[in-house]
Order: C-alpha cells, then structure tokens, then sequence
C-alpha cells in the first residue's frame, strides 16, 4: 500500500503538511478504542518495519521494536477521568551507511535503520500550510474528544434526570485532525547491512542460552528413548527372532505341544528290549522337554504372526490422512531447511507463507503417491475414490476453517484479514494445481508400484484378543506416550510464544535452534512409537495401525493444553472475538502438527512391525 509520506534519499524535511482528517463521533469511538486496547501501526521502509527504539537498562546498546503506537491513554487532572491523545505528527529518522562493494564506492547507499518517533501536537499553534510553529518543542497533547450534544440527549431522554454522555447517536459532529511529519537521513557506520535486523532480535545472549538448554533437555530425553530402543532390538526382538526361526516356526506352524507319551513311562508289564528302548525313551523325553519350552517362549507378539498385518477399520480414512502427513511433512522440512540457510529471513515479507504454500501445494504429488500405496496395501480397489479423498479431505477442512475464520477477521475490520480475491487465488491453486500433482502422484503409486509386502499372511478368522492391561488401552498410552516428545519440545515453544505474542520485536529467528530441536523431536517421536507399539504387540493386541497414529500425534494433544495456559498466564487479549481466533488458531495448528507427526508415528509403526515379523519364519 503506498502512502502519503515522500522521502527522498538525503533530503531532510523539517516538517511537511500530510493531510486533515475529519473525523465523526463514531471515529473518534473506534480511535479510543484502538488506542485503549494496544494496537499499533507499521511502516516498511527497503523493507525494514518503522521501529521504536529502545535502550537498555544498563544503556548498554539499543534494540528496536517493530510499529509505533496510535496514541497514548492519561487520567484528567481535573474531571479524573480518562483522556485519549492520538499521534499526529511523526518524526522519521532513516539511518544509512555506505552499500558494500562497488556499489559503494560509486557512491551507494544502504538504509540500515527505520526509527520513528510519533507525537501528539494540538490544533492550534500552526503555520500557514498547516505545521506546527515548535516541531520539537513542548506541545499540548491532540486530544480526540467531542462533547455529547445534551440538547439532543435531553430531547431523546426528556424524563430522565441522567444523560448519557455517549448513546451512539451521529448528531453530525466532528473534529478535524492534522497530520504532519519529520525526516532526517543520518549516517551510521556501526551498522552493517547484513546485520541490519539484529537490532530488531532483543536479548540475543539470553536466549541463545535457553536454546541450549532446550536442546540439552532434548538430548537427554532422546538419549534415554534410545538406550530402550536399542535394549528391545538387541535383546528382545532379535533374540526371539533368532530363538523362533530356528526352533519354532516351520514351514508356517508352530509347533503343537507334544503329549507326554506313556511309551515314555514303560510299565512294569511291558518287557522291555534292552538298550535301544532305553535310547527311545531317553529322547522321546528330550523332545517332549524341548517342546515344552519351545510353547512357553511362543508368546506375546510372536503368536500374532497371523493377524498383525490384517487390514484396519476405515483404511479408507487412513490412506489419505497418511498422504496429507507426509505433504505437510515434505512442506514443514522445506521451510526449516530454507530458514535455517538464511533463504527465508524477515526482510522477505510474506516470504514464509508463500513459500511454505509451494511447498504443499508441490508435495501433492508425494501425498497422492503415499496414500495410493498403502490404499492398495490395504487391497483397496477405488483408487480414483482414494484420490479425491486424498487431495479435497484435509486441504479441504483447512481451507473451510482458515474462510470461517477469516470472516470473523472481516467482521473486526482488521488489516490482515484475507481479501477475497487472495481465497479465490487459493482455492484455484487447489484444485488447479494441487489436484492435478496428487492425481499424478496415486496413478503412479497405484498402477506402476507394488503393494507393500507383507512377510506373514493374515488368517481368514480374526484371533481373539485377551483382556488388556490399563496402560495399552488407547487414552492413557496416548498420553503418556505424547507427554515425552512434548517435554523434549516445550522450551523451545514457549520461547517461540514469547517471540510471536510477547517481544517487542514481534519476530521469530532461531530457525537454526528450531530445526535441531525439531530433528531431536523427530527422533524421539519415533522411538516413542516403537517402544509403544512393541508393548502393544506384547499384550497380544493387533490393532496397531490407527494406534500407532494417535501415539504418533499424542504430543500435539499437550500442546495445545500449552497453548490453552500460555494464554491465561502470559496474554491480555480482550473480546470474544480474538480469543476465538487465538484457540481457533490455535487448534488448527496443533491439528496440522498432529497430523505430520502422526504420520511419521505410522511410517515408523509399520517398518517396525515388517522388521520383526520378518524376522521370523512364521507363513
């Protein structure tokens, strides 16, 4: 959006006349309540945001915090009541310093700083064009009042000895507000150009310690997850795999549990042969003695050989929630990726979201491709159907939820509500694009890829489960397998909190950080689902595939209850309306982290599962 406000480079103004907004009684509300409740504005300058500058306790260095206030709130010395100024009169200060390079050297030069500095100056006491005579001077405040009009309230009200001093009503007043500004170009060696943006990131020192400590904190906990790991492969599984192949599980049959033969106890009638009978009963009693043993160590996961890898309920709902997993997998690890090279930085505005929506919109083609594969693993035939579901199920919720809420934003008359014609564009991505790539992607996947194959075949007749114990059952597994990725993650989100809703500054930059505890994350999600699922398998439950789901996302559940206490403790946002899109918002992205992670939780699940039961000789 372009303004009204004309710089050009080197040439300072003293004071330049911008405007006279006349403003009505429900502006003047509207004002007061934007000044009451916080709100700031925003300037770009070569993309740099128009920063309030601030300075250190110590005065040790400056640090910089995006916008500037409208206006400022003070209590009347004489009535006692609440007054309302509004800044009218900006002064810009633009710091520069000498391009790098050769373009220096032929006299370019680089904005290093965008400072504002806004003020509130009365009517009166102006030129001919409108400036203050004392720019810089002590000014009284623009105070944004208009007196209620009590003829009209007493006609409305001509029974009540109380007048309201606001009812609402537009009797035609106003009040005209002038508008002004200052610029001043200074030069500033001690700012480089690439490191512009550091005055914008406060506490630098401070909170690289608390990424340590975070990854610290996951490290360990990761640390832990894989000495458990390890012990279940090394001692568990790989042992019983080499104990049933090679002594029980034969050409697809365990082996029954031999009868102890009374051949075996000759009776005192029977005569006997001499040294051979005496060599038969000797391993007749080997053989029984084995088996015996052989029968007690086919137990738990291994007696499931038949009915581990038997289709789950709703496979038509999984296939496509797996699909959509893995492309917001591909997009999330893009945008770390692009973060953590410096590619995507904060002077590439709206770079974030465009670029992450490429990512998806690209990665349909990995989604469509994911999903036909298991959807034909699970010997379904509708891939077509599969399709559709895959690229209108959950792009399609997402869409529906980020519209409805938009309308809220449009109902508040807020800047950053969405205008209609970027959701047309985002719709015809969708289906004009997106659409096409996971059609592409499930054709592929479908016809010219194989099943995953199984290494054991599924029985006809499901087995019947025992009784489980309280912690495999889905609620409490859940929870407490989510809790420990949460706890390797939750330093690092609440620091991003602060940076987004509490910082000055506004801005999130510790990408780096961000994709280590991520990676640490990651690893912890998968041993978290392996351990989960082999303690499943041991109780002799099979239904592993939706579980393994849900253990996967079970960390997005106490995130959002992170959200839910970071907004009663650390947050003052007032109205209905922006506490509803703060949970919405909320939901959705906890919606979006729990779909990626439990699908990562699946993946894992299944190699898992194909690994053991391979294994073992088991038909």
């Amino acid at each position: 959006m372009a303004s009204d406000y004309d710089l050009a480079m080197g040439q300072d103004k003293d004071c330049q006349y911008t405007c006279n907004r006349k403003t009505d009684r429900a502006g003047i509300k509207r004002a007061q309540q934007l000044i009451e409740d916080g709100y700031v504005a925003e300037w770009i300058v070569d993309n740099l945001p128009g920063a309030t500058s601030f300075v250190t306790v110590d005065k040790s260095h400056k640090y910089y915090a995006a916008g500037f206030k409208l206006g400022y709130k003070d209590v009347s010395p004489v009535t006692e009541k609440p007054r309302f100024f509004i800044n009218n009169h900006f002064t810009m200060v633009i710091r520069w310093r000498k391009a790098p390079g050769r373009k220096g050297e032929h006299g370019g030069k680089v904005i290093v700083g965008f400072e504002v500095y806004p003020k509130s100056m009365e009517v009166g006491r102006r030129d001919s064009i409108g400036c203050p005579q004392e720019v810089h001077g002590d000014n009284d405040g623009m105070e944004i009042f208009i007196a209620p009009n009590n003829t009209q309230l007493a006609y409305q009200y001509p029974h009540s000895s109380y007048l309201p001093v606001d009812d609402g009503t537009d009797d035609g007043a106003s009040v005209h507000i002038p508008y002004t500004y200052s610029v001043y170009f200074r030069e500033d060696e001690r700012v480089e150009w690439s490191k512009r943006w550091d005055l914008y990131f406060n506490n630098q020192e401070e909170s690289s310690s608390i990424h340590w400590l975070a990854i610290i904190n996951s490290l360990v906990i990761s640390s832990l997850l894989t000495a458990v790991v390890v012990m279940i492969i090394a001692k568990t599984v790989v042992g019983d795999s080499r104990r049933s192949s090679k002594d029980g599980l034969e050409d697809g049959k365990i082996k029954a549990k031999a009868k102890r033969s009374k051949a075996g106890n000759h009776s005192p009638r029977e005569k006997s042969n001499g040294l051979l009978d005496q060599n038969i009963a000797t391993d007749l009693e080997h053989d029984t003695s084995s088996d015996e043993e052989f029968i007690e160590d086919i137990t738990g996961w291994k007696l499931l050989h038949g009915d581990v890898f038997r289709p789950p309920p709703y496979a038509t709902y999984l296939a496509p929630l797996i699909g959509s997993g893995s492309q917001l997998a591909f997009m999330v690890t893009g945008l770390l990726v692009l973060s953590t090279l410096g590619v995507l930085n904060p002077s590439f505005r709206g770079g974030f979201v465009s670029v992450g929506m490429g990512l998806f919109i690209f990665a349909g083609i990995f989604s469509g491709y994911f999903s036909a594969r298991i959807y034909k693993t699970f010997n379904g035939k509708d891939w077509g159907r599969n399709t559709l579901m895959t690229a209108l199920l959950f792009p399609g919720l997402l869409f529906l939820t980020i519209f409805i809420l938009n309308l809220f934003v449009w109902a508040q008359a807020s800047s950053t509500a969405l205008p209609f014609g970027t959701l047309i564009g985002l719709l015809a991505l969708w289906l004009l694009i997106q659409l096409p790539l996971v059609y592409c992607g499930s054709w592929y996947g479908y016809h010219s890829c194989n099943a995953y194959e199984h290494p054991t075949k599924t029985n006809s007749i499901p087995r019947q489960m025992p009784e489980q114990p309280w912690y495999t059952k889905r609620i409490y597994s859940v929870l407490l397998a989510g809790l420990i990725p949460f706890a390797v993650i939750f330093i690092e989100v609440l620091f991003v909190f602060r940076s987004i809703w509490q910082d000055k500054s506004g801005y999130y930059y510790a990408f780096g950080f961000l994709s280590v505890v991520s990676l640490v994350c990651l690893v912890t999600i998968v041993e978290v689902t392996i351990v989960a699922t082999y303690i499943q398998l041991c109780a002799e439950n099979y239904n592993w595939w939706w579980q393994s789901v849900f253990i996967g996302s079970g960390s997005a559940f106490w995130v959002f209850l992170y959200c839910i206490w970071f907004y009663w403790t650390g947050l003052h946002i007032q109205g209905f309306i922006s506490g509803l899109l703060f949970f919405s918002y909320s939901l959705l992205a906890c919606a979006v982290y729990g779909l990626m992670t439990g699908s990562v939780g699946f993946l894992t699940a299944y190699l898992f599962v194909r690994r053991i039961y391979g294994a073992i000789k088991a038909d």
